[in-house]
């Protein structure tokens, strides 16, 4: 005769035991979305640019124009191309105070040798990448060879290239600025790629605007889809941690150096060909900017955590405020303690969302 099984009441009456429920792996859990969303660096961000939009849109009606929106995106892109390869730099534990005069220097470079050595336009072009690289090579190979902090080697970089700026072109341009060079050869193709205006929707918006964007994009997928992308974490959370398990610290911090040298290429290029002309002075303090639009997005000044997509953020929120500022017809003198404010309560924030998400 066939037989059946005991059911569970059964088993449970003549005093079977009854299996244990299958423990649960948190490593396959979900997460809830709100852990989720308070884990990205770039939260607090965003919400603060939502609040400082409407405020804006309120306060002054010039803001709510399209052609105004599309100032505040140039502006937004000027500092925002910056703060990306520096969010990178901090991501990976380091500090450039040279990326502000870093840009001059580019700039300076590119139209001084064009000029007095009678060459294609393009050229200076390339020998200012060359020595714009190489000037963040230096720094990260100062860096890896001393052990000094950052902030002492390229607070050094700072006032060598000021003086460089000023006493080079002083000294080959007799002045405190390059000479024109619209009428050169190569200026019309190289203005197109660093400094045309594309039209959207009947809005003028400058090619910078795109060209930041797309940094963005690159930079985030580099470093979140990448292994070096990876090492940049790893290097800004544990660098000793980080080389123990194979991790090439030296090359990724040489690396990011470099590439701040690379976007404060394209920073000054733009600056030359949107203005023809670059004065031997700009650029002090704006390395400032590029590190509050950073820490603003998320970047914590302890490395190992931050985003890209926090810098843009950062810039953008810069850019309504200075722009936004003038469209209210509010007094300009207060917009550095606004700065001050806004770097503080970022720099909280961050913290206070941090510390949650690691709590959920």
């Amino acid at each position: 005769m066939a037989t059946t099984a005991p059911s569970p009441a059964a088993a449970g009456a003549s005093g079977g035991a009854t299996p244990p429920p299958a423990a649960r792996d948190d490593r396959v859990g979900r997460r809830p979305l709100v852990a989720t969303l308070l884990s990205r660096p770039e939260v607090g961000s965003v919400l603060g640019a939502v609040v400082i939009f409407a405020l804006f849109l309120v306060v002054a009606p010039v803001f709510r124009n399209p052609a105004s929106q599309g100032t505040v995106l140039y502006t937004s892109s000027t500092i925002g191309i910056m703060a990306v390869s520096v969010a990178l730099l901090m991501i990976g534990g380091e500090f450039d105070l040279s990326a502000g005069v870093a840009v001059t220097t580019s700039g300076l470079t590119a139209s001084m040798t064009a000029y007095q050595l009678g060459l294609n336009v393009w050229v200076g072009v390339f020998i200012a990448l060359v020595v714009s690289v190489g000037i963040g090579a230096f720094n990260g190979w100062l860096l890896m060879r001393t052990g000094l902090p950052s902030f002492i080697i390229t607070l050094g970089t700072f006032f060598m290239l000021t003086g460089l700026n000023l006493g080079v072109t002083r000294l080959v341009a007799d002045g405190v600025s390059t000479q024109n060079i619209s009428d050169m050869e190569g200026f019309a193709s190289a203005k197109a790629v660093f400094a045309s205006t594309i039209s959207v929707g009947g809005v003028n918006i400058q090619i910078t605007v795109f060209w930041w964007l797309l940094m963005v994009a690159v930079s985030t997928w580099f470093l979140l889809r990448t292994r070096a992308g990876n090492w940049v974490f790893a290097v800004g959370g544990d660098p000793k941690a980080s080389r123990a398990v194979g991790v090439p610290v030296r090359k990724t911090k040489i690396g990011l150096f470099m590439f701040v040298g690379f976007t404060a290429w394209f920073l000054g290029m733009h600056t030359l060909f949107n203005f023809n002309v670059v004065q031997s002075g700009q650029g002090i303090g704006n390395e400032f900017l590029y590190i509050i639009a950073a820490v603003v997005g998320g970047c914590l000044m302890t490395g190992g955590y931050g985003s890209t997509i926090g810098a843009a953020v950062g810039a953008f929120i810069f850019g309504m405020t200075v722009n936004g500022i003038v469209y209210a017809a509010w007094n300009p003198d207060w917009f550095r303690l606004f700065l001050g404010v806004m770097l503080l309560l970022a720099t909280i924030v961050n913290l206070v969302v941090k510390t949650q998400a690691e709590k959920r």
